[in-house]
């Protein structure tokens, strides 16, 4: 055989040899699985290299080789297409095990190669290959070690030499070694971000002020939820957690994932009404680069932030339509697509929600979906409102006290007996989160050991039906409400309620059915 500089066994070994050193200086996997691809093209006359790497099998449903398949759990996508075609997205962007000459390959049977073929019956579509000019084909497994990464493939427009084949076998050994050291690089990188995305997270969690310590009550309906929390918390179940604002939903959320498997990883909260509508899909399940305006880097969203801890979605009902339809394909495939990203990642997260909607109320009412409450309502917890529990007032009480004055450096002993009392017979709207306002007002006001708190105080703190906000749409709300009171419910007309507020009557009269807001029954 000739092997003289100008021949084309001597040529094709320069050229491996530059596209090995090309591939070699990369450590991003896209990069190398084009330069490998585009190379054999360019550098060796290739008419059509692609590379398919080892993956879940995750589009059976849509597949177009799902008949040929005999393991759902693996299969070869495709990662890389240069020359003839480089679309990602045709009927070769899956392969089974086994399935034609690639998943021969990749089952064990080794390299094939052949400048036959017209002749060779694992080849199919003859007249693609006779328009083409296609004469020589040779294919290898890609493997570090004894790991199957993938399958490398190129057609080729001349027959190739034995000292090709067995040159493009060692390339495809040293192709496997890049691509590895890529995919860890990747592995490692992804892990550095995930863990910086986790500690920025948790360093914003320690700068939020939670509300208690610890769940704080003797009484008998606060024990039977704390019951229904240790029968929950070990079975990794799905959480719904109902309860008017300010009795404490998170605390509970916490202790779930506190005694559950999980505890030693992250809880994460989403506070679902207070993400703009244009970016919850963003916030729930991350972006790619460049994906939308603004998109300036990669971002791991929180379900994939939560991998193998619990995810807390505070205020459910908030969702917008389109993002609970997102939502309750995650609920049931355990998987995420990050937006602008054309693959799924598989995540293992425990849901608890939380909310202070009727969303049974919701559903009738078109703004939530049945079938997302169904998936949500799998343990439902509904919290007693302070009211309900009057007598742990005192227990609440004297934990305030102890924590404000220690916060303020002040030494208080407790409250009178008149304003404890008064406090037992409050109606609290505001629940726990208003009782622990009105102690932190009534400490920083303290001038002796005793705290005093009179009615003005309590009618001072907030209007009855309007709890402290702690998002948008509670905002929203207590403003609308507040109106509403002013204007005595009036709605239309230049003294209405939607004249001051700026809005058409329809439209008040929309917001106010979706933030449940409805005139009180006249007393009798």
């Amino acid at each position: 055989m000739d092997n003289s500089p100008s021949s084309p066994s001597s040529n094709s070994h320069n050229a491996l040899e530059q596209i090995t050193l090309q591939m070699a200086s990369s450590l991003d996997l896209q990069e190398v699985l084009t330069t490998i691809t585009q190379g054999l093209v360019d550098e060796l006359d290739g008419a059509f290299a692609r590379i398919w790497l080892l993956g879940p099998g995750d589009l059976c449903a849509e597949c177009h080789k799902a008949a040929d398949c005999t393991n759902r759990a693996r299969c070869l996508h495709l990662e890389a297409s240069a020359g003839l075609y480089t679309d990602l997205n045709g009927e070769y962007r899956r392969i089974p095990l086994g399935a034609l000459k690639i998943g021969k390959i990749a089952q064990g049977f080794g390299p094939m190669q052949t400048n036959d073929v017209l002749g060779d019956d694992w080849l199919p579509n003859k007249q693609w290959i006779k328009d083409h000019g296609l004469r020589s084909f040779a294919g290898y497994p890609l493997k570090f070690r004894s790991d199957l990464l993938g399958v490398i493939a190129m057609f080729g427009r001349r027959p190739l030499s034995e000292k090709e084949f067995e040159r493009l076998a060692v390339f495809a050994n040293q192709a496997s070694i890049a691509i590895k050291n890529a995919q860890l690089f990747t592995e490692v990188a992804q892990l550095t971000h995930r863990l910086e995305a986790e500690n920025l997270y948790l360093r914003e969690e320690i700068k939020l002020d939670h509300n208690f310590e610890e769940i704080v009550g003797e009484s008998s309906s606060i024990k039977a939820v704390l019951r229904l929390i240790e029968q929950v918390a070990p079975m990794d179940s799905t959480v719904l957690i109902r309860g008017d604002t300010g009795t404490g939903k998170e605390l509970l959320a916490r202790a779930i994932h506190n005694l559950s498997s999980r505890k030693t990883r992250s809880l994460v909260k989403v506070n679902c009404g207070a993400i703009p509508a244009n970016l919850v899909e963003s916030e729930l399940f991350g972006h790619e680069k460049g994906s939308f305006t603004g998109a300036v880097q990669r971002r791991i969203g929180r379900f994939e932030l939560a991998d193998s801890g619990t995810i807390f979605l505070d205020e459910v009902g908030e969702l917008p339509l389109d993002a609970q339809v997102k939502l309750l394909r995650v609920l049931q495939e355990r998987e995420i697509e990050r937006v602008g990203s054309g693959h799924s990642i598989k995540v293992d997260v425990r849901v608890i929600a939380a909310t202070n909607r009727d969303l049974h109320a919701a559903v009738k009412a078109g703004s939530f979906r049945a079938d997302l409450l169904y998936r949500l309502n799998v343990f439902p917890i509904e919290v007693p409102p302070l009211s309900a529990r009057a007598s742990d007032i005192p227990l609440l009480v004297n934990r305030f006290v102890a924590k404000f004055s220690h916060k303020m450096g002040k030494k208080i002993d407790g409250v009178s007996q008149s304003t404890m009392d008064r406090l037992m017979k409050y109606s609290w709207p505001g629940n726990i989160r208003e009782l622990e306002n009105v102690m932190e007002r009534a400490t920083i006001l303290a001038n002796g050991p005793m705290l005093q708190i009179d009615e003005v105080m309590l009618q001072g703190n907030s209007a009855p039906l309007l709890p402290v906000a702690d998002s948008m749409e509670e905002v929203e709300r207590a403003h609308i409400l507040r109106i509403l009171q002013d204007t005595n419910w009036v709605i239309e007309g230049k003294q209405g309620a939607a004249t001051r507020l700026g809005f058409h009557p329809n439209t008040l009269r929309s917001r106010m059915q979706k933030l449940g807001i409805k005139k009180p029954l006249p007393t009798t």
